[in-house]
């Protein structure tokens, strides 16, 4: 008896709601619109065209050694092993310049690195009209009464010392470039009338001036000194408008200069504070004393202190083993992360960033002489400030990778090895030809019965004839035999037989 089964229609398979051919929007490539014909035919002709190019590119010649046996058939087999010397010299070198070049890539490359070089700055000042420089009367004039008033220009020049520099050449000085500051409206104005031009030393040229080191520069006065009790301040700022890559030539007289002079009215000697305020890249900060106990440095950009946050981690094996993220703190640690006893390695910029501070600006007092025993031998006091300057080497590098003619170089090299190719191919052939003419020569009726019977295995092979008979025999017993040691059971036949069935039909 068949089992009865209830009837239920069939449900009609549901596609998707969307048109044919059309893709839904979310992650995933989309449909591109379909291509003109003339844009198939371009399309076509550039893929022939790399094909072309490929088919090219596997016809050249590559070997660039030397076949074996080529000594013995040559006036001066000595070349043979002069050219394999060369060869290996050729390798040598090669590998040399890769490597040399990697390094030179990666050293500029990496985090710029700077140089600590001395600053020279003389500070001096001149008077006019004082009292002891004359009545301040004309007597040729009716009106009796002096027209001139008492005042003083003071010099602030700065000159970047060579290594090899002493201090008898703190004399010299470049002039170019000199800026003044006028005591009535304090802006900036291009000095009337500089000092005799000298000739500047290789360590100031026009890459490094005064104005290059500092962005921003003020001189305050002594209060007490003022009878109307009014501040008298000067104060120049590096304009921020000027981009990083502009060149220190090109530069407006305002932010390119090595000479700063402002001139301001009085009788009396004056103390003055000069301060400078450093202009470095990256910038450098002063470090907390929490975390300068930390990482031995009082002054560091915020990549150094990081780096030796880190290092500190590192040497005292703080960092967890379970979660390499984070980081067991010990006392000291605890005053630069201040929560709790563990700390986060992704979060040590934000530690840092909290105990940095602005560097205080570099004070230079100075006293401001009138009277006349003073001027009668002036002598500028002067100041010597370290500063940073790029590694000279690193502009100099910068060419050697960045430059044009190499590529060029590398063209010409590649059809020079190309054109070695050829002619160790070319060389391949003859030795061949001298092999077979050879043979001929010594045994010609053995060699031409050889040659003869390997042609025409050759041309069996070629044909699809071998297994009728000839040259490969394939219709002995041997083939016919079967068993553990027949032909069949060793490893050729095996391999064989396993291309021959996985081959698709």
């Amino acid at each position: 008896m068949q089992p009865q089964y209830r009837a239920y229609a069939q449900q009609v398979p549901q596609r998707s709601p969307h048109a044919p051919n059309q893709r839904r929007g979310g992650i995933g490539p989309h449909p591109s619109a379909p291509l003109s014909q003339a844009q198939m035919v371009q399309q076509q002709q550039a893929q022939a065209h790399a094909n072309e190019l490929a088919r090219r590119r596997s016809r050249k010649p590559t070997d660039k050694n030397i076949p074996d046996g080529v000594e013995e058939c040559i006036v001066d087999p000595d070349g043979v092993q002069r050219y394999k010397d060369l060869r290996d010299v050729e390798r040598w070198l090669d590998a040399t310049t890769t490597r040399k070049r990697l390094g030179v890539s990666e050293s500029v490359n990496r985090s710029r690195t700077n140089l600590s070089r001395i600053l020279r700055i003389q500070i001096s000042n001149t008077v006019e009209d004082q009292v002891w420089q004359g009545s301040g009367l004309n007597v040729d004039a009716f009106d009796f009464t002096t027209n001139m008033e008492a005042s003083y220009r003071v010099k602030i020049e700065g000159r970047l010392l060579d290594e090899q520099d002493d201090d008898s050449s703190a004399d010299h000085r470049a002039e170019e470039g000199s800026v003044a500051i006028s005591g009535v409206s304090d802006k900036m104005e291009q000095d009337e009338q500089p000092a005799t031009s000298q000739k500047a030393s290789p360590a100031n040229d026009a890459r490094h001036r005064l104005s290059h080191f500092f962005k921003a520069l003020s001189v305050d006065f002594d209060r007490s000194r003022f009878r109307n009790g009014a501040e008298q301040s000067i104060e120049w700022k590096k304009p921020e408008s000027l981009p990083k890559p502009q060149a220190a030539g090109s530069l407006p007289p305002a932010a390119d200069f090595d000479e700063l002079t402002f001139k301001r009215n009085g009788d009396e000697n004056t103390n003055i504070t000069i301060n400078l305020y450093r202009h470095e890249s990256p910038e450098r900060y002063q470090l907390s004393p929490e975390l300068a106990e930390v990482v031995d440095m009082s002054e560091a950009t915020q990549q150094e202190a990081v780096m030796g946050l880190w290092e500190y981690i590192r040497y005292w094996g703080l960092q967890e083993d379970e979660e390499k993220r984070n980081f067991r703190c010990d006392e000291l640690l605890k005053r630069v992360v201040g929560r709790g006893d563990v700390g986060y390695i992704p979060m040590l910029n934000e530690y840092v960033a909290q105990h940095l501070q602005p560097l205080p600006p570099v004070s230079l007092p100075y006293t401001i002489r009138v009277d006349e025993e003073f001027h009668r031998n002036p002598q500028p006091t002067v100041y010597d400030v370290h500063v940073s300057v790029d590694d000279p080497l690193r502009a100099e590098l910068q060419p050697l990778i960045n430059n044009i003619q190499y590529a060029t170089m590398l063209k010409e090299v590649t059809a020079l090895d190309e054109q070695l190719a050829r002619l160790i191919q070319a060389i391949a052939v003859s030795k061949t030809k001298h092999s077979f003419f050879t043979s001929l020569s010594q045994d010609p009726a053995t060699f031409v019965s050889n040659w003869l019977s390997s042609q025409k295995r050759d041309l069996e092979i070629i044909m699809g004839e071998a297994s009728r008979g000839g040259g490969e025999a394939a219709h002995g017993d041997e083939w016919r035999k079967g068993g553990s040691g027949s032909v069949w059971a060793t490893q050729n036949a095996r391999e064989s037989v396993n291309v021959l069935l996985s081959k698709q039909r």
